[in-house]
């Protein structure tokens, strides 16, 4: 059984230019994302599940310290109890401070290579990196490791 989770654009921007995007329906389901980031990413996709905040003044709040995306997202995950995609690393702190479990486009590579969805990973974080992608090299190392490369 697929995992539920909650997207934020960076993730979906990424995979869609590494022509990869079929990862995450085939990784997770549902997907949900709210608005803000289907707005952001700009082109509809069947599986996602764009949907609106109970509580949008809550988002209005945490965009003092995050993009207006990010910040939806992580008050739509809260709200529905899901794990989020977040890349941002200022995000993905203020996610886990408020006791959201976070994956980030990395894992969700690492997962699809270990799922044999991928068949290299190298290449993938390369190319990645080429569209300017930020990952420090430690981050990249450790993602190789994951994935046993």
């Amino acid at each position: 059984m697929k995992e539920a989770v909650v997207t934020d654009s960076t993730c979906l921007i990424a995979l869609e230019r590494l022509g990869q995007l079929d990862l995450l329906p085939s990784l997770f389901e549902p997907i949900y994302a709210p608005r803000e980031v289907a707005r952001e990413f700009g082109l509809p996709l069947p599986w996602l599940k764009v949907v609106d905040l109970a509580d949008p003044d809550r988002a209005i709040f945490l965009s003092a310290s995050v993009d207006a995306g990010e910040a939806e997202a992580i008050v739509l995950a809260r709200e529905l109890g899901l794990k989020v995609i977040l890349d941002d690393l200022r995000a993905r702190r203020l996610a886990h401070r408020i006791g959201l479990e976070v994956i980030g486009t990395l894992g969700i590579l690492v997962r699809a290579k270990r799922q044999g969805l991928l068949d290299h990973l190298g290449p993938v974080l390369d190319q990645l990196e080429g569209f300017g992608f930020h990952m420090t090299p430690e981050l990249k190392e450790e993602a190789l490791r994951q994935a046993s490369e």
